[in-house]
């Protein structure tokens, strides 16, 4: 699996969670769901993602996830 694939769908897992744990446990993980979608919104300016970093070096291929 291509490295903007495994984030995207690291970014989706994290933000369902988040979301049900806001639900099951607490309001407060609602902030953590703000903090991976202010993570995506500056990796779409930036283009520095830390996920995309790691995986790169833990040998996981570039790719284009909208071919």
């Amino acid at each position: 699996m291509a490295i903007d694939r495994v984030v995207l769908a690291f970014a989706g897992t994290m933000i369902l969670l988040s979301l049900a744990l806001s639900q099951l446990h607490s309001p407060m993980w609602l902030w953590f769901t703000a903090f991976v979608g202010a993570n995506m919104l500056q990796a779409a300016f930036t283009g520095f993602c830390p996920l995309a970093t790691i995986l790169k070096k833990m040998g996981f291929k570039p790719g284009c996830a909208f071919e």
